[in-house]
């Protein structure tokens, strides 16, 4: 009996969605057989709340997928999984035969066995195989495994469907809703730690985006506008495509200095930021601002400040951030990977 190898994408939050279900799911497929036509041949396949990517050969490379597919907001994680047709002896041939492609041969590894049975036809609960399996595994490595159902080494899963399932991994993504079912949005992007991180949080709940940034030569420098653009090259890994529109603010900002009270220079040149990006998502279409503005972070971000830049704009302003404490956001800036460019 011969097994595939596949992924299994598990989704979350699109479940629970009612009649426009449909459209996330389908949003999703596409947005995850984008990512893969850039590294190989792939087919995705739903069943239920599933996704299952099938490699068109055995030529594709399914860690490469497998960090492509956890990187689409929507999937909450993936696993290469053994497939195949059969039953009881079937499974426990492909169990045995999948145990020891796990096997360390160095030291001996302890190991469980999971087991979900969603076929009812199948003749045994999902206890009983569990321990049929983990005997088979046994009997047949008893010199390179032991059982440890409280902190083993690695989990046997098993999955009991229309087909059956082995795999040990399981891989977390980024969960969310898919990019392009929740609007589209222009985020206000800098060099720093902060807008990165807005960014993200609004693709996860499946907004579109595109960027601008506000380019003021030489009092910033041509390197501070390649690190945004570096910045919103690590966003596409979660975004998809992301286009920033940069604009020349070196005479505006001269003009300010010239004309404004210090003690407001600050607030005028962000209420200017903020009148030109929404002319900008007016032309493309955009619906919102998005900046990664925090509430008190510095004196710019009080309440009043942040009233005063909102009302020259005629659309909402989106503030991700508004409630994070600082240190959560370096978090979340270490885990997406801009971080370090920051």
């Amino acid at each position: 009996m011969q097994h595939e190898t596949v992924i299994l994408a598990r989704l979350g939050e699109i479940t629970l969605k009612g009649l426009n279900r449909g459209k996330f799911e389908r949003r999703l497929i596409e947005n995850i057989s984008r990512r893969l036509r850039k590294i190989g041949s792939f087919s995705v396949v739903q069943t239920q709340s599933r996704l299952w990517i099938e490699p068109h050969d055995d030529q594709q490379d399914l860690e490469k997928a497998i960090r492509q597919v956890v990187s689409v907001f929507g999937v909450v994680s993936a696993s290469p999984v053994w497939r195949f047709r059969g039953g009881l002896e079937a499974l426990l041939a492909q169990a045995v035969a999948f145990a020891r492609t796990q096997t360390d041969p160095s030291r001996v590894l302890s190991f469980k066995v999971e087991s979900r049975r969603g076929n009812k036809q199948f003749p045994l609960t999902s206890p009983e195989i569990s321990s049929r399996v983990g005997e088979a595994i046994m009997a047949a490595l008893p010199d390179r495994l032991s059982v440890d159902v409280h902190q083993p080494d690695f989990t046997v899963y098993v999955e009991v469907r229309d087909t059956i399932c082995l795999y040990a991994q399981v891989v977390k993504g980024q969960r969310g809703l898919p990019v392009g079912t929740g609007g589209h949005g222009l985020l206000l992007l800098s060099g720093g730690i902060d807008s990165p991180v807005a960014g993200y949080m609004m693709a996860s709940r499946g907004m579109e985006l595109d960027a601008v940034y506000f380019h003021a030569f030489p009092y910033t420098s041509d390197r501070a506008r390649e690190k945004v653009l570096a910045l919103a090259e690590i966003l596409t890994a979660y975004t998809g495509r992301l286009t920033v529109h940069i604009v020349d603010f070196t005479d505006i900002q001269l003009t300010l200095r010239d004309h404004c009270p210090l003690d407001m220079l600050t607030i005028v040149t962000r209420r200017m930021m903020m009148r030109i990006a929404a002319r900008l998502a007016e032309k493309i279409r955009a619906k919102v601002l998005i900046t990664g503005e925090s509430l008190g972070q510095v004196a710019s971000q009080t309440l009043e400040a942040l009233v005063t830049t909102d009302h020259v704009v005629p659309m909402p302003v989106f503030r991700p951030l508004i409630g994070l404490d600082k240190n959560d956001t370096v978090d979340l800036a270490r885990r997406i990977g801009t971080f370090e460019t920051s």
